[in-house]
């Protein structure tokens, strides 16, 4: 990766911070990330990212998308694959011991991060880095004096810690080290500003204490939103089936994006769209006015199609979802969905399918399609009692328009 970073013509500082707020949760604070801008120099911005799963969803592009704004701007960025932490397990917001991955899948989680990362960051404006590039040098009388940095009582004022000690739950010794292990990282990069979810702000401010304590100028700490998902209800989230994958198929992205509920149109466009402010609330106001909410849904999935794809991918899938499908023909760009049995106890049923491959944002939805008739297998008319026991490909479709080829496996 590109490790020069030469920039002398920034925008001015108040420029920046208007520009770096956009979409933000909170800034922590203000007043030193406005004070570093006016250093005008390249900060070094960070974001780690444990590869505990194979694959990124938009979810974790509302953290990506800050970052280039930052790269935007001219700022250092590093992507930290936290393949040392992975083995840890990160313990925010669980309510049991998380298990750690062993060395093999997170070597090969943090290959796929950075095959998708670079949908949207400049390849040759950011640094990937890999925590286990300083750990793997420490000691454990290292690790042991990094421990002696905080006490018990302050790493139970973590909610997730507070509910699992008052409800008996065990915690072990590891997990009350993660939040230490992520705030040296930020020591090991000197970092000027970190950025997380809203649930990482207790790790956030954990490097901004030990900067503190290790005499180095402590880092702004700048938290993003926690993106729904189609269900309108939950946080994106691949086990809930709720999530817009960044390497879906071209159809089936446009399609899970026309299928979100009305109530997130204003959120998504404001967390995943690069459209300006004013472009996005003119749209708003278009809807306000009477115009069908769908047609400003197709706006924002050809943009995400065309980021993550291309144009001319972008532009088949708007194609294709304008047509009707034709009962025995099943159109040349029909998403493929592989679902895994073995994650549902061996059988799953036709609304969890619908839930699971996109064509349905819920359960709700997904129920009363099939209620109504307008589900199909293999152009079959089924009931609620449908389930898939065994493996096998099928073409599902719900409705006039969602369809996809579902393959399922152990």
């Amino acid at each position: 990766m590109c490790l020069g970073f030469v920039m002398s013509n920034f925008l001015p500082a108040e420029e920046q911070l208007a520009l770096i707020q956009r979409g933000t949760h909170k800034i922590i604070s203000e007043e030193d990330l406005l004070k570093k801008l006016k250093e005008n120099r390249p900060l070094k911005i960070k974001a780690g990212f444990d590869p505990t799963a194979p694959d990124l969803h938009l979810g974790h592009t509302v953290l990506i998308n800050k970052l280039k704004t930052f790269q935007d701007l001219g700022h250092e960025v590093t992507f930290l694959i936290g393949d040392y932490t992975a083995m840890i397990g990160d313990p925010t917001g669980k309510s049991a011991t998380r298990p750690p991955l062993s060395r093999e899948q997170v070597e090969a989680n943090a290959k796929t991060y950075q095959e998708q990362v670079f949908k949207i960051l400049d390849p040759n404006k950011t640094k990937v880095r890999f925590n286990s590039e300083w750990f793997n040098q420490k000691s454990a009388a290292d690790l042991i004096q990094l421990a002696s940095q905080q006490t018990v009582s302050r790493m139970l004022e973590r909610d997730d810690f507070t509910k699992r000690y008052s409800n008996h739950q065990p915690i072990a010794i590891h997990e009350f080290l993660y939040p230490l292990v992520q705030g040296y990282d930020s020591i090991a990069l000197e970092a000027d500003v970190e950025l997380g979810g809203t649930d990482q702000t207790f790790n956030l401010l954990m490097g901004r204490t030990l900067q503190s304590r290790y005499g180095q100028e402590s880092q702004v700490c700048i938290t993003v939103p926690i993106l729904e998902g189609l269900d309108g209800v939950n946080k994106m989230s691949k086990s809930l089936g709720n999530y817009i994958g960044v390497f879906d198929a071209p159809g089936a992205m446009y399609q899970k994006v026309l299928s979100m509920p009305d109530s997130l149109i204003e959120r998504y466009f404001d967390l995943l769209s690069f459209k300006s402010l004013d472009e996005i609330k003119a749209l708003l106001d278009e809807i306000a006015a009477g115009r069908n909410p769908q047609e400003v849904k197709r706006i924002l999935a050809l943009e995400l199609v065309e980021r993550f794809h291309d144009a001319e991918a972008a532009a088949n899938a708007h194609k294709s979802a304008g047509n009707r499908i034709t009962e025995g023909e099943v159109p040349e760009d029909t998403p493929e969905v592989t679902i895994s049995r073995g994650e549902f106890g061996g059988e799953i049923f036709i609304a969890t399918i619908l839930r699971v491959a996109g064509l349905n944002p819920n359960a709700a939805a997904a129920k009363d399609a099939v209620a109504r008739g307008a589900v199909k297998v293999d152009w079959n008319v089924v009931d609620a009692g449908f389930s898939v026991k065994e493996n096998g490909t099928f073409i599902i479709q719900s409705g006039k328009k969602a369809i996809a080829r579902v393959t399922f496996t152990d």
